[in-house]
C-alpha cells in the first residue's frame, strides 16, 4: 500500500507540472523573474544588488535562430531596502500577456551591471 501511495503522488507531480513561462534566473548581481503560462508572459521583474543613481534596465529577446532584439526601451529602476538588503528593482506587465515563439530567450540588461540573465520561454 505504501508503494502505491508514493507512486501515485509521483505520478500526480509529473502530470500536474505543465510547461509554462515562469522562470527565475541570475547572473552575478542581476536577477530576473518571469511570470506567465505556456508561451504567454504576463509580467517580468528584475533586480540588481545595491542602490545607485541612474540605474535603468531593458528587456532583450533572443529568437530560437539567435537574433537579438530590444523588446522594451530603458526603464528607470526603483531603489528598495528590505532589512539589510539594498537593491534596485524594475518590472514590466502586459495586460492580457505577451506571446513569444517557442524557445525564445527573454533577458534583462542593466546599464550599471555586466550580467544578463535569461529565461527560456517554452511549451
Amino acid at each position: 500500500m505504501r508503494k502505491l501511495i508514493y507512486m501515485t503522488a509521483a505520478g500526480l507531480v509529473f502530470i500536474a507540472a505543465p510547461a509554462h513561462a515562469d522562470a527565475k534566473a541570475a547572473d552575478g548581481k542581476v536577477g530576473l523573474s518571469v511570470y506567465g503560462k505556456g508561451l504567454r508572459v504576463d509580467g517580468v521583474g528584475a533586480h540588481i544588488d545595491g542602490h545607485g543613481t541612474g540605474v535603468r534596465a531593458r528587456l532583450i529577446t533572443y529568437t530560437p535562430q539567435g537574433y537579438r532584439s530590444e523588446l522594451t526601451g530603458w526603464k528607470d529602476a526603483t531603489p528598495v531596502t528590505a532589512a539589510l538588503t539594498k537593491m534596485s528593482m524594475v518590472s514590466w506587465k502586459w495586460k492580457g500577456g505577451k506571446r513569444f515563439p517557442h524557445n525564445t530567450q527573454l533577458c534583462v540588461e542593466f546599464n550599471h551591471a555586466h550580467g544578463e540573465p535569461c529565461a527560456r520561454i517554452h511549451k
